[in-house]
């Protein structure tokens, strides 16, 4: 006996029971009794009980939309404490902007550098100069984009430099201390699944590493939680051009992707082999 059958024999016995006993409050002939008892279940139905499009759509997007909405107005909010930050009074007399950050706020894969240099001074955006178009073109080859990425500094002005000099020096470890809380605000605020860290300098500021890349790289490191990879500086693959350098920093890429669970080609996995 079925669950509905069980429950129509307990309905049908109360009410006969009631009306047997000369109660009033069941109108039900003894004919339509009869017929209850004969009711079957109704047919079974596979479809499952749905909103209207239009409300489906705002379930499924509202707390996702809400989300989105809270992460950009904390970064909003980090931004522009940043940007009249005076912590090091050497490093404002001597900046252009404060370089801040770019990319996506819910990226899965987030690039930290040491230093904005001077053309990132002068254009307020992370890794614009040659450097940054070789960062470009690696984000691309990994099948990224800048802009489904995020990419900043550990310090977000340009490191001064001595009167009469040009170029761009490394940022101190003090200078670096001083500016690393603004990163690690936009690391909670981003929550990316992966970090790469570009340069030696980029990891000391990170987690106080003070060994050279070549014993960094090619594993994995934890800060606060989220998986590190360490890889050479772009600048570095533009001073030393060999293959074997490169196919080194596509080999901590290749580790990213699969990582993230990203589909590898065979074109990817073979990047910088044939001549190396």
């Amino acid at each position: 006996m079925s669950k509905f059958d069980k429950a129509l024999q307990i309905v049908h016995e109360a009410l006969t029971g009631i009306q047997e006993s000369g109660g009033k409050g069941v109108r039900a002939s003894k004919d339509s009794l009869a017929k209850l008892v004969n009711t079957k279940a109704p047919p079974k139905s596979s479809a499952k009980l749905e909103l209207p499009k239009e409300n489906r759509e705002a379930t499924s997007s509202a707390p996702s939309s809400g989300r989105s909405s809270h992460k950009a107005e904390r970064m909003n909010a980090l931004r522009e404490r940043a940007l009249v930050c005076e912590k090091c009074t050497h490093l404002v007399k001597s900046r252009t902007q404060v370089v801040f950050g770019v990319g996506n706020i819910d990226a899965e894969l987030m690039f930290v550098g040491e230093a904005p240099g001077a053309d990132e001074d002068l254009q307020g955006e992370p890794f614009v100069g040659k450097a940054g178009q070789l960062l470009t073109k690696i984000i691309e080859t990994m099948g990224f984009s800048r802009d489904t990425v995020y990419i900043g500094n550990v310090l977000k002005c340009r490191p001064d430099m001595p009167s009469g000099e040009s170029g761009n020096r490394k940022p101190r470890p003090d200078e670096m201390a001083t500016c690393l809380p603004y990163l690690i605000e936009q690391i909670e605020i981003i929550q990316p699944r992966v970090m790469v860290a570009l340069g030696a300098t980029a990891m000391q500021g990170l987690i106080d590493a003070t060994v050279p890349m070549n014993q960094l790289r090619g594993r994995w490191h934890d800060f606060k939680g989220t998986p590190l990879m360490a890889t050479y500086h772009p600048a570095y693959l533009l001073r030393n051009q060999s293959l074997s350098e490169k196919r080194k920093v596509w080999e901590d890429m290749l580790l990213v992707l699969e990582k993230l669970g990203r589909p590898i080609s065979e074109k990817q996995r073979n990047y910088f082999l044939s001549k190396a």
